[in-house]
Formats: structure tokens, sequence, C-alpha cells
């Protein structure tokens, strides 16, 4: 069976299923819900949990020695099959589909996957695990739903937000939802139980903001190199999430970069920062950031970012904090050749 993830409660309370698949590409919305899914299997009693990353050599037969073989430390387990992107062939669809005509009664496999594409939803194995079990869709929130979301969310943290603030926030995560949930729990912690306009929201923003992700962003392209290190090291012990953090260095080259090209264009500055949502004194910051970057750096540091993004998916090696370091030094001005870094480290 298909259901959302508000479906995900009322589903497990009326007993559980041999395998659950949840899928999509809105990291906050899929940890939250295989959180809950896995809270869930606990307090049934699945105190045995084994994990496994399905890459193209991994061995599909052992999941079923597995899944079949009685545990030596608990009666129940759970099987975490993380998928990220990766397909399953012919072999591998077979051993699943065999497994679920049949699943061993004290375990159950819990399958995380990136968004499934069209084909994959028709095949074969994919069928088997929506009869037998619960497929978990999720769906990006769209510009529509966000404010709504950010009202609900607020709601759960004892906050009422104003018209106007919900708007603030929405231009201010821009559909991230990570993001929106560090400047809520943020918010919360400030002015617990109360009732927030735009201009509150404003200054809990600015105040915190000498340490949060748009300040980062703000330190690196006023070529404040130092700065944004500081900033990073703070974020990181904060225990920001470096998707975070990549998200807001990408959006600042990408605008960067949107401006250089609309001025190469002829459009008028004005016309591009409105279209690019920067407002105030950051229009002059931008300007002199886009003046000050070739072009060229900028294309290659969106190369950067995407290497970064594969790292924080472990689909490649790498230390994500030191790219990212390596990122917001190159938009300060400050590019770094790695064995110097490593030296001062």
């Amino acid at each position: 069976m298909k259901i959302r993830p508000d479906q995900l409660e009322n589903q497990l309370s009326k007993g559980l299923a041999p395998i659950y698949l949840i899928t999509g590409d809105e990291p906050l919305l899929s940890d939250e819900s295989s959180d809950f899914v896995r809270a869930r299997f606990q307090q049934q009693g699945f105190s045995e949990r084994e994990v496994m990353h399905v890459d193209a050599s991994f061995n599909w037969e052992y999941l079923l020695e597995c899944a079949n073989a009685l545990s030596l430390f608990a009666e129940k387990k759970v099987i975490e099959l993380r998928l990220g992107s990766q397909k399953l062939n012919k072999n591998a669809s077979q051993l699943l589909q065999q497994y679920l005509a049949n699943p061993a009664p004290d375990n159950v496999i819990l399958m995380l996957a990136d968004k499934l594409d069209g084909g994959t939803k028709k095949s074969a194995w994919f069928k088997a695990v929506e009869k037998t079990g619960v497929v978990v869709e999720i769906w990006p929130i769209d510009a529509v739903q966000l404010p709504k979301w950010l009202q609900t969310r607020a709601a759960s943290l004892g906050l009422t937000l104003d018209r106007e603030a919900i708007g603030l926030l929405c231009d201010r995560v821009e559909g991230n939802l990570l993001a929106a949930r560090q400047e809520l729990d943020k918010l919360s912690l400030l002015y617990p139980g109360q009732k927030l306009t735009a201009d509150i929201v404003i200054n809990a923003v600015s105040d915190s903001s000498r340490y949060d992700i748009y300040g980062l962003s703000d330190a690196a392209i006023q070529g404040q190199a130092a700065r944004t290190q500081k900033i990073l090291q703070v974020l990181r012990q904060e225990g920001t999430q470096p998707s975070v953090i990549l998200w807001a260095l990408s959006r600042e080259i990408r605008s960067l970069l949107a401006i250089q090209q609309g001025l190469d264009a002829g459009i008028a500055y004005d016309t591009l920062c409105q279209r690019e949502r920067i407002w105030g004194k950051r229009k002059q910051l931008v300007r002199q950031a886009a003046n000050r970057i070739p072009q060229s750096i900028l294309m290659d540091l969106l190369k950067q970012c995407f290497s970064v993004d594969q790292m924080i998916k472990g689909a490649r090696q790498g230390n994500s904090w030191l790219e990212l370091s390596m990122i917001s030094l190159s938009l300060a001005g400050r590019p770094v050749a790695l064995h110097t870094f490593h030296h001062h480290n």
C-alpha cells in the first residue's frame, strides 16, 4: 500500500508490515519518517538493527540469509537497506520478491531510497513491496504548501506566526525544510509560546545571523575569509547539517552567476535584485562580489558544490566539511591549495 508521511502514525497503529519503503528527495521529511518508523519498531520489541548500504557490488543473497536467520541476540530484528539512488538488477529483484513471498515473521525490512523514477515504480520488486508492505512516498513541499507547513510546524513548537512572519520565513528558507526547521527551533527557544510578527522574526534572525548560514554567505561575499571559517566552525559545533550549509553557499553562487549573466545581457541591476530576492544592504554587497569574482571561478565552485552533495549522500569519498571550508574561502577570495590547508591543521 502507498501512503503519505502524515498517514504513517495511523498505519503503524494497525500493526506492522514485513517491509517499509520510504522514498523521496526531501531529506528532512525522509529522515523524520524513518525516525518515526524506527521508534515504532523499537516499541514493538525490535531491539536489534542491522544497516546495509546497497551499492553495485551488494550481495542480495546475504540479505536473505540475514533476514531468515534466527537472531542470537534478540527475538526481533530490523534490517535497514539504504538504497540511495542504486537500482535493483534482475537477480536482486527476484531475491527480494522471493523473500517477500514468505517473509520471516520476526524481522522487518526498512528500505530507504532516493526518489524513484517511473520505470522503477512499474518494476516487479516495487509492486511486491507495495503489495506486501507499505510504501511512503515523500514529495517536496512546494511554494504553495510551504506557508501551511511552516504554520503547522510552528504550532507543534507552541509558536504562532502572523502572515508577514510566515512570508518572511518562506523567503529566507526557499523551500529548504532543514533550514526551515532550524529557524523555527531557534525562534521557539528565543520566544517560547509567543505570537511572532515579521519584525520579531527579523530581529531574531539578525541577532543570531552572526553565526548562522546567512551570516556565512554574507561573510563570504564580503571577502571576510577568517570570519567564514569561524562561522563554519560554530555551525559545525552546533550540529548544523552540512547539506544546509551547502544549500546556502550554492544558492549564493547561483545568484552571483545569474547577476553577472544578467548584467552582461544589459539588464538593470535593480531588476536582477528583485528577481534574485536580494534586498536592502545586501544589494551593495552582492554587486561588489559579482564584480570581484570571475565567472569561471563561480562555475568551478558550482561543480565543487555538486561533488560535496555526492559526498554528503555517501556516493563519493571525501570530507564534506573540508570541502565546504574551501568553497567558502574561494568565495571570500582566498582559494586554498589542499596541501597548505592540511599543513595548518
